[in-house]
Order: structure tokens, then C-alpha cells, then sequence
């Protein structure tokens, strides 16, 4: 009954700039953390940035500085603004949300990843 949809990804070259989107819809009563995972081939998936409901947020040690994780609760969206990236930010990015729809505990979701291609 919920899904996470990403959009935003595509090919950017090194040092320009992209804005990932997330989006949760269906039986959604509260979200909990939600976050940024990213997965190139050959390496395991890896966390790049967390935000609580309360707007706490945690970054990898190689995306600080550059990207901002944002979420927009009336719209259950959770944003990455992804600047200065580099040919090493390429990969499948991941949006996870710890999500409370009626049950007696928070359940987790992944979408189905976007395409980011950092490429001149």
C-alpha cells in the first residue's frame, strides 16, 4: 500500500549540480527517517545521508559539504541536492523511508532507484 517513487537523476557533468526527489504515497500515517542510499557495481550499498522527522540530519564523510538532505512533510517528499558531484557520486541512488501505517511498529521502504551519471 506505499510506495517511494525517485525522480531527478541523469547525466550531469563534474562540478554541476542535481536535485534527486522522493516521494511516498498510499496508506501513510506518520514517516519516520527517511533517506539517501547510493549502489555502484562491485561495491556494497552505501547510506549517503539520513534526516529524522524532527529535521536532524547525517551525512557520509564524502558527500559533506555538498549535499543537502531536505524533506517536505506535507508533500511526504524527501529531497537530495546534489552539488560540486564528481565521477565518483555516479550510481543508483536509493530513497528509504521508515514509514507508520496503522500497524503496531514503523515499517521500511525502498523505491526503486535513479540513474546518476557525473560525466563530461
Amino acid at each position: 500500500q506505499v510506495q517511494l517513487v525517485e525522480s531527478g537523476g541523469g547525466l550531469v557533468q563534474p562540478g554541476g549540480s542535481l536535485r534527486l526527489s522522493c516521494t511516498a504515497s498510499g496508506n501513510i500515517f506518520n514517516i519516520h527517517n527517511m533517506e539517501w542510499y547510493r549502489q555502484v557495481p562491485g561495491k556494497p550499498r552505501e547510506l549517503v545521508a539520513t534526516i529524522t522527522l524532527g529535521g536532524s540530519t547525517n551525512y557520509a564523510d564524502s558527500v559533506k559539504g555538498r549535499f543537502t538532505i531536505s524533506r517536505d512533510n506535507a508533500k511526504n517528499t524527501v529531497y537530495l541536492q546534489m552539488n560540486i558531484v564528481q565521477p565518483e557520486d555516479t550510481a543508483v541512488y536509493y530513497c528509504h523511508a521508515d514509514i507508520y501505517s496503522g500497524s503496531s511498529a514503523y515499517s521500511d521502504y525502498w523505491g526503486r532507484g535513479t540513474q546518476v551519471t557525473v560525466s563530461s
